[in-house]
């Protein structure tokens, strides 16, 4: 195999990133430990790393998960106490209110408007630019990947008992999941009610609401109150049961960094094939699409909500990184029968770039790959470093070949580059290499006259110089 070497090495990488280094929580140690070597390693071949910090608050996204239980465990206890003290609903309507808008905006959507509200960490992107001999360049085309790994999904890791039957294990994690949710959500929005019920009594003198708490006594009666007396009576027993809801998801993402993530696939194989393929156009310098710079891009604390790319886009928003830039981001290339581009995150709303899904498909095409995702699929929950990119003008998708559904590997400790086989790594090498050619091609079709005209005596240059030398 004609290029085994950079896949070796990949593979390499992921197995110091996953059993040296461990767990990469976002702002950790282990973090900067792992963007140190990752920058390390592009100084050994002459490739000048450049580091740039920024500010990131871990819990404030997926990691703050667990805070949502123990919201809903606060109000299932509270409402108890606000049989007594009907004030009480209103402080735990608002309380309820403000951790649904937290979900939906911070968790979800990856907005930073609550970050403030969480301890700040420090994170780092690593990047390193290879390029044409003389400077000049049209285009830039971005490898990236992050160096993070996830808190451990207990939940996911429970499921490894059911390895051999997947949907057991999705079950299993989904179903105790998704109780958790409800069971937090029937309690807020059952205190929103309350504090508008008790609005409607004390504020505004309701007839409706007058009558559902006093009209027993006087013989009046209505279809609202026969509903309120039944909700009332569910609930002197329902929180009991939404606490235990709730605890399925303070339990979701384990706050311990000893069991988060080691991340060999998601993500040290984005990583490992980013400085790969950006090592091989350096050693290869004949091979390095004409008047193009190539980016090695490391990014930080992706699992905290996108902070790297944010950061890294917001800082070159005005410089040409996000002009006539292509973005191939790499992330979790493990699963043999599962090689696939990402085309959009769906909670972000961002479809990415149709021309790079396209050379993606028509590469897997070309190497003969066969994927049971049919080599395309949408990223059904959270998100990737291809948004940010996207956002910002850069040509971008996401490519992967790992199982969509969710497994017993995913986020969690088992994350292990046992699991999976170096050849597998180096496929995924050869379709960054197959992509860049096809971007390479379109740059050239699409180029003003006078690109095209230098691009094409820039092999003519080389032939001159290298007949001068041999003479």
């Amino acid at each position: 195999m004609e290029n085994k070497k950079y896949q070796d090495e990949a593979f390499e990488i992921i197995e110091y990133a996953a059993n040296e280094i461990g767990s990469r929580l976002p702002g950790s140690d282990n973090e900067r430990k792992f963007a140190k070597h990752m920058g390390e390693k592009l100084k050994s071949i002459g490739i000048n790393p450049v580091k740039e910090e920024f500010a990131v608050f871990p819990r404030s996204s997926i990691g703050g998960i667990p805070y949502a239980g123990w919201a809903g465990v606060i109000l299932c206890i509270a409402s108890y106490f606000a049989r007594a003290i009907p004030y009480l609903w209103f402080a735990m309507a608002g309380f309820g209110i403000v951790v649904i808008c937290w979900l939906i905006l911070s968790v979800f959507l990856y907005k930073p408007w609550f970050d403030m509200f969480f301890k700040q960490q420090i994170s780092q992107n690593v990047y390193g630019e290879l390029k044409p001999e003389d400077g000049e360049y049209d285009y830039t085309i971005i490898l990236s990947g992050h160096t993070d790994t996830s808190w451990c999904w207990k939940h996911s890791e429970h499921a490894y008992k059911y390895k051999d039957k997947p949907i057991l294990g999705i079950l299993a994690t989904y179903g105790k999941v998704g109780f958790g949710a409800i069971c937090f959500f029937v309690m807020a929005f059952y205190s929103i009610f309350q504090a508008v019920y008790y609005s409607a009594l004390m504020v505004f003198q309701s007839e409706w609401a007058l009558i559902a708490q006093y009209g027993a006594q006087y013989g009046y009666t209505s279809t609202f109150a026969d509903v309120y007396n039944v909700l009332d009576k569910i609930f002197l027993f329902l929180p009991v049961i939404c606490c235990i809801g709730c605890f399925f998801v303070i339990m979701w993402a384990d706050p311990h960094p000893e069991n988060a993530s080691r991340g060999a696939m998601d993500n040290a194989s984005g990583i490992a094939l980013s400085y790969e393929v950006i090592k091989y156009f350096k050693e290869n310098p004949e091979k390095m699409p004409p008047r193009c710079r190539i980016v090695d891009l490391n990014c930080g604390s992706e699992e905290a909500g996108l902070r790297g790319s944010m950061a890294f886009t917001a800082e070159h928003k005005n410089d040409d990184f996000c002009k006539n830039a292509w973005n191939i981001n790499i992330d979790s290339v493990a699963d043999e029968d599962y090689f696939e581009v990402v085309i959009k995150d769906d909670w972000q709303f961002c479809r990415f770039d149709k021309d790079l899904e396209q050379m993606f498909k028509d590469t897997f095409n070309e190497l003969g790959i066969e994927s049971k995702t049919g080599g395309c699929i949408h990223n059904p929950v959270g998100g990737c470093d291809s948004t940010p990119m996207t956002r910002a003008g850069i040509k971008s998708v996401t490519f992967a070949a790992q199982n969509p559904i969710l497994t017993y590997y995913y986020h969690t400790w088992r994350d292990t580059p046992d699991r999976f086989s170096p050849e597998t790594v180096g496929k995924g090498f050869d379709v960054i290499l197959g992509v860049i050619d096809k971007i390479a091609a379109f740059q050239s079709e699409n180029a003003p006259a006078e690109v095209q005209e230098a691009a094409a005596e820039a092999p003519a240059e080389v032939e001159a110089e290298t007949a001068e030398t041999e003479e």
